[in-house]
Formats: C-alpha cells, sequence, structure tokens
C-alpha cells in the first residue's frame, strides 16, 4: 500500500494547469512520484517545524498539527476514532455494531463494508470540517483503528473493542478493516487505519493493577505466536499506522522499545508507516513506568527506539518537545527527525491534502452521506450477523408472526429500553430517531407490548420486582434484557467476576418463575463473558442470545431474528471461550498463555467454546478430501468439503478448520483455527467449498519461525471439536503428513 504510485504524468499536468495552480513547490506537483515530493517537502522544514509535527499528535490542547504558513500547509487533526463509525466526532454517525460483536460475525466481508462505510462517513464529515476551518479532535481522516489486541481475559474492561480470543481470526478481520477503511482507489486513501495497540496489551486496566504502569511479562513464544500475527497481518494489508502501547513489555515500556518498533516492526515486517504513542503513553514511560527520568530522556528513548508522533494528555510542552534540545545536544540525529516525519507526510499526501482537490473522488462526498439508508440498512444487516443463538430449547425461536397477533410480550430488564447502554465504547453518536432498543423493535410487531425495567441502570442494586412482575405475569412470551454496558467493562475498567451485575439473576429468576411455562427467551448485552449456566440449565428459560453491543439497530435486529425472518436467520459463532465459573479464570496480570483461549484452555469445560453457535436450521458435513495427503514441508494443502442443509428453513453456517499438530517438538496450540467462511445455504441445498491451509500456518516458534515434518490432523466443522457444548452437526477429521527435514520459514 505504501509503494510509490503516480497519476499518469500528462494527465495531471493538464489538470494542474487547467486549475490554474502554480507548481510553487515540487510537493505539489501531483506529476512527480510520491517520494521525490516528500523529498522536498521534508528538505524545506526548520527543525522546529519538524519537531511541533511530531509533538502535535492530539488531544484537545496538544493538537492539531500547526500549519507551516509560509508553506501553504494547513493544520492537521490525527485524533480521529473509527472501530465502527466515525466515533466521538462532532455531529451525527451511522453506529455499527461493536468490534467483538462484529468479529462473531465471522465475516471478513462484513467487516470490510463496515469500515468502508465508516470511512465514507469520517471523509464526508472531514470535509465539511475543512470548509469550515475546523480543525478540532475527531475531524482528521486518520483512525486510531482497528484494535487488535487478544481477548485473552473474560474480565478486561477493553475486550468490546477487539476481534476475540483468536490471532487468525483477529487478522483476517484486521485486513477486511484496513482495506475497507482505505479504500480501493489505486491513488487516494479514503482514511487511513491504525492499528492498535501495540502490544502484548489485554489487561489489566485497573484490576489488580493500572495499565499505565503495567508491567507485561511474556514469554517469547507466546509473543510470536499469539500477540503479534495480527499485526503483522495488518501491516501486510497497507496499515498507515501503528499506536504503541501504554505497557511495559519485559520492562521496556512499548513506546521506547526498540525491539518492538524497529527490530520487529521496521526491520523484520518492512512497515514503512508512522508509530504514534497512545494517549500520554509517552510522558507515562517516565510519570508511570520511571523508566526514565526526564522528559528529554524520555523523548530520546521513545525516538530513537521508532516512535513517529506523540499524543499526549492535552499537554502543549509535552515530551517531543524536547526533540530539539536532544539534537542539540547529539542525543537524536537531525537524520533521525525527519525519518520520523516523512510517514506523516506520506500519509497525508496519500490522503490527498496537497493534490487539488478536482483529482481526489473522495473530495466530493458531503454530509448526504452520512447516516445514509443504505448505510442504516448496513447497521441492521451487522447487527443481524453479529447475534450468537447460545439456547434454543423446544424450538422456542424463531417465534411466529401470525400466532403473535393479538397476544401480550414482556420486554423486561435494564437494557429493554435504554439506549444509553447499547453501544458500548468509543461509539459514533447517531441521530435519535435512527436508535431502536428492544422495546421499540418489538412494538413494531402486531402484538401489544408491555414494558418494566425492574432496575433503572444495569448495575442492577436497586431492583423493583412488582413493575416485571405485573408485566410477565400478564404476557404470553416474556423476553429479558440483560447485561453489561459500559458502567461495567469499559477503558480504565475492568470487571472483578463473571456474575450478571447486582440483581439481574434475581430479575431472570423471578421472570421465569412468574412466567410459569410461557416462552422466556433472554437477550445478553455484554462483552465479557458471563455466568449464565443457571439460564443455559434451567428449562424455564427457551432461548438465549449474544447480542453484544448492537448500537442503533439493537431492536430492528431482534424483531427480525426472533422471528427468523428472511436474511435473519442467527449464524454468529462465539469470538471468544466462556468461563463455566472463576475457577476458569487465571490471574490477570499473569501473561502466560496456559490456561487461557481455546487454544491452551485448561481440562475443564467452558459454559460455552469459541466457534460456538446454534442455528434455526441443521447442517450436514460429508465428503472432506484433503490434497495431497503427504505433502513437502513448503507445500500448501488444498481441502474441501461438501455442507448440506438438511434443516427446513433457509441459513447460514460458519464452517472452521481447526489444524492440530501431532508431536511438535515446542509447545504449540492443542489446535489452531486456519480457516473459516460464512456461506448462506438455502433448505435442502449443498455446497461444496473449497479452502487452502498454507505452510505458513503450520509453523512454530521455536527461536525463528520453524516448519517442522510430522502428523497433522485436521478438523473440519461448524465448531470446535470434542466440546461438550455444541450444536448437532458433526466435526469431521481427516490426516495429512508433512515430509522432509525442520528449516526456517524463512527458507522457503
Amino acid at each position: 500500500m505504501l509503494s510509490a504510485m503516480c497519476w499518469p504524468g500528462a494527465a495531471a499536468l493538464l489538470l494542474w494547469a487547467g486549475l490554474g495552480l502554480a507548481q510553487d513547490y515540487p510537493f505539489r506537483d501531483p506529476t512527480l512520484p510520491w517520494e521525490q515530493r516528500l523529498d522536498d517537502l521534508i528538505g524545506r522544514l526548520t527543525l522546529r517545524e519538524l519537531v511541533l509535527q511530531m509533538a502535535r499528535g492530539g488531544a484537545k490542547y496538544n493538537g492539531p498539527a500547526p500549519p507551516i504558513e509560509r508553506l501553504g500547509i494547513k493544520p492537521y487533526n490525527w485524533n480521529t476514532e473509527c472501530l465502527r463509525g466515525d466515533g466521538e466526532a462532532p455531529g451525527w454517525a451511522t453506529a455499527f455494531p461493536q468490534a467483538l460483536g462484529l468479529a462473531a460475525s465471522f465475516s471478513p466481508e462484513l467487516v470490510h463494508r463496515v469500515a468502508n462505510a465508516t470511512a465514507t462517513e469520517v471523509r464526508a464529515k472531514h470535509n465539511f470540517f475543512m470548509s469550515t476551518g475546523s480543525y478540532g479532535d475527531h475531524t482528521g481522516l486518520s483512525c486510531f483503528s482497528p484494535v487488535l489486541n487478544i481477548m485473552r481475559h473474560p474480565l478486561w474492561g477493553r475486550n468490546q473493542e477487539t476481534y476475540g480470543e483468536d490471532p487468525f481470526l483477529s487478522a483476517e478481520l484486521a485486513v477486511a478493516f484496513v482495506q475497507g477503511l482505505q479504500g480501493d482507489h489505486p491513488r487516494y486513501v479514503k482514511a487511513s487505519a491504525g492499528c492498535k495497540h501495540f502490544s502484548v496489551h489485554g489487561g489489566p486496566e485497573n484490576v489488580p493493577v493500572s495499565r499505565l504502569s503495567f508491567d507485561a511479562k511474556v514469554q517469547e513464544r507466546d509473543w510470536r505466536m499469539t500477540f503479534l500475527p495480527q499485526f503483522q497481518a495488518c501491516v501486510r494489508a497497507g496499515s498507515y499506522s501503528i499506536m504503541c502501547s501504554y505497557n511495559r513489555i519485559n520492562g521496556v515500556p512499548a513506546c521506547a522499545n526498540k525491539k518492538l518498533l524497529t527490530d520487529i516492526l521496521r526491520a523484520e515486517w518492512g512497515f514503512q508507516g508512522y508509530v504514534v504513542s497512545d494517549e500520554g503513553a509517552v510522558e507515562l514511560i517516565m510519570l508511570a513506568h520511571r523508566y526514565t527520568h526526564s522528559f528529554l530522556e524520555t523523548a530520546i528513548a521513545s525516538v530513537n527506539a521508532g516512535c513517529n508522533l506523540e499524543l499526549s494528555f492535552s499537554l502543549t510542552e509535552n515530551v517531543f518537545m524536547s526533540v530539539s534540545e536532544a539534537v542539540a545536544k547529539g542525543n537524536i540525529t537531525l537524520e533521525t527527525v525527519r525519518a520520523r516525519v516523512r510517514p506523516l507526510f506520506h500519509t497525508r499526501l496519500r490522503l490527498g491534502e496537497f493534490d487539488p482537490p478536482a483529482m481526489n473522488p473522495y473530495s466530493t462526498l458531503d454530509l448526504s452521506a452520512v447516516q445514509s439508508p443504505a448505510h442504516r440498512t448496513l447497521a441492521v444487516e451487522a447487527a443481524i450477523k453479529s447475534f450468537v443463538l447460545l439456547k434454543n430449547k423446544r424450538g422456542t425461536l424463531p417465534l411466529s408472526a401470525q400466532a403473535l397477533a393479538g397476544q401480550r410480550i414482556a420486554v423486561v430488564g435494564p437494557f429493554a429500553d435504554n439506549p444509553r447502554v447499547l453501544f458500548g465504547d468509543y461509539a459514533p453518536i447517531p441521530d435519535p430517531q435512527y436508535i431502536y432498543t428492544p422495546r421499540r423493535g418489538l412494538e413494531t410487531l402486531p402484538a401489544n407490548i408491555t414494558f418494566a425495567a425492574g432496575c433503572s441502570e444495569p448495575k442492577c442494586q436497586r431492583y423493583s420486582p412488582g413493575e416485571v412482575e405485573g408485566a410477565v405475569r400478564a404476557a404470553d412470551v416474556v423476553v429479558v434484557c440483560l447485561g453489561t454496558g459500559t458502567d461495567l467493562e469499559t477503558e480504565a475498567n475492568d470487571r472483578r467476576d463473571l456474575s450478571l451485575p447486582g440483581h439481574q439473576r434475581e430479575l431472570l429468576q423471578d421472570a421465569v418463575a412468574w412466567a410459569a411455562g410461557r416462552p422466556v427467551i433472554l437477550l445478553l448485552f455484554n462483552a465479557g463473558p458471563l455466568d449464565v449456566g443457571w439460564a443455559q440449565a434451567h428449562h424455564g428459560v427457551g432461548a438465549i442470545l449474544a447480542c453484544f453491543f448492537p448500537a442503533q439497530a439493537a431492536g430492528i435486529a431482534i424483531r427480525k431474528v426472533l422471528l427468523g425472518e428472511e436474511g435473519a436467520s442467527p449464524a454468529g459463532r462465539l469470538p471468544a471461550t466462556w468461563p463455566a465459573g472463576m475457577d476458569q479464570v487465571p490471574a490477570m496480570e499473569n501473561y502466560t498463555m496456559e490456561g487461557r483461549t481455546y487454544r491452551y484452555y485448561g481440562p475443564e469445560a467452558p459454559l460455552y467454546p469459541f466457534g460456538y453457535g446454534l442455528s434455526y436450521t441443521t447442517f450436514l458435513y460429508r465428503d472432506l478430501v484433503l490434497s495431497p495427503t503427504a505433502l513437502p514441508l513448503c507445500a500448501n494443502l488444498s481441502v474441501s468439503v461438501v455442507v448440506e442443509n438438511t434443516g427446513q428453513r433457509d441459513g447460514e453456517e460458519v464452517v472452521q478448520l481447526y489444524l492440530r499438530w501431532a508431536q511438535p517438538s515446542v509447545p504449540v496450540p492443542r489446535w489452531q483455527l486456519v480457516g473459516f467462511r460464512r456461506v448462506p445455504i438455502a433448505a435442502g441445498r449443498v455446497a461444496k467449498l473449497l479452502f487452502l491451509v498454507t505452510y505458513v500456518q503450520r509453523a512454530v516458534w521455536a527461536e525463528q519461525w520453524l516448519l517442522e515434518p510430522g502428523a497433522f490432523t485436521l478438523f473440519v466443522g461448524g465448531q470446535q471439536p470434542g466440546q461438550e457444548t455444541r450444536a448437532s452437526s458433526e466435526v469431521l477429521r481427516a490426516e495429512f503428513a508433512v515430509t522432509g527435514t525442520s528449516r526456517p520459514l524463512s527458507r522457503c
């Protein structure tokens, strides 16, 4: 993505002349190659101008990057959030489901479309902001998104921002997001991506210690096989930015970590973009980690390690303002400073800032693109595809629209009609007319809807059973809406346990008792797993649907899924393991992968496994074929399988491939996701699916990436093999062998 590409010279020159623009500086000449333009621009900047560009990453008083008026360069704000919509920006924006819910779709294609719609709105609003001279926070085009940290602990407050616990799933979705956000124009980037938080960052936020001073002690193998792969995928996808994290890694702060930012990121992976600090992470190298003793020393450590841009806690005299002094003292070279600024302006060039607007098709986007009908429809589709059906006894779901006519539906719980709690963290703010709570969505049915919150907020510290009892006893169907929300899990706030908050479990148990055998459907709005073992086991709860944080389209999507409308049969899969109890939850601050995630889980069965999810129909797997069954070390494996929809309803199936090593020389996961595809299959129809398992996916870390010969097993099905909580479909398995002698991956 960062390779030099230029507009055909003659056409650009004619356009340039036609617009009557003087080619006053070569960096403004669109006929020149990118690198030549950058050479000209960087060579014109004074040391102070260079330093200010590095020191003004946002937010508030720390931004924007200042103008360089003598060169006609305008301010630019780097502080933009695009996790699933134009988050926290002034004005309305379409709010798509939270990232963890998007991960549950197991659909890179959906993530790509959501990211592209997000970029459209970010660009449209940016064009408006520029037309009014607004350069404040969240007006730029450079996104601090996606979040690629592994959901390694169920109580971490930021699980909701991730793509779950698996490196391969996270990597595939990262590629989809980056490419969707940045667009497919051969010259211009719609909005630039920035993958975060790099690296070994997955809690704690505040329990038992602060994230701002935490030292993540990680084994090299876990670092390489769990915490880095999805970031490497982000780099390969062409991301323009990486954000270094708050924590230390084995004693060295991430934003001053040369091994991380230079040796791995740039030397090994070939990253050519810029590294921006998490907000305040650079000053915290001194203030929290005590790794340095002055801002000057901190600037030297961070810049020389590979950090390009400081995002500060609203400081104007922040750490990177000491770079000039460091250059004067010979601690940082002027060449290094120029090298750090270069990718900042390369990004702005590729966003089109220094080309005539008429050359850039994205410059025509206006506010009519924001909250467009197409984007609102996509928000509904994304919410539907994010839902995971956890339980469905005796065919409780789908409900019959005809049978519901004139019936009474009770919608109860603190998530039933509170828009605020349905969005999660880093949410865009949509026009309220487009926000559908569960209650509002179900009110579009030809049924009588009654509502009782029972608790006014998710913590549910005060419970009013009387109002719930009145609604439930009079109902034919009961929908209970429970969960967490940002009151309980968010940035800077970890959960203490897996329990339903406050009196929520009591509310559920009361509703089941008062329903007296009538259908009870439990909707869950959360990111980190909840202990709903009672609901899973109790016959009075007919169905459980995990909704995550579906945002503005929650109610419409819920109505469609509960009725099984066309295109709304649940097919999501859990992107993270739900433990059966706190005895299955290791200590937050321990960064070994032992006992964590499905790849290294302990001997006890979880409540719900990674990759689990039910459907309204049934699927049969057959005719699994591997080719070849004996292959050389550096060869890929071709896989084909037939999946048949044996039920009475159209549906979608998430086909999953897991690889198991028979006798590796080093510790490896018990099995590893190596392929997946979400595929629609009509009732009674058959789909033959083809996959490729690459030799890279067999590599293990043994002081370097190594390929080893031996026996392997491939499992193919709609879920993991060997799970206690499972869908009805079988998981097929086949063996294959790899021949040859061990060799480094780099030699293939």
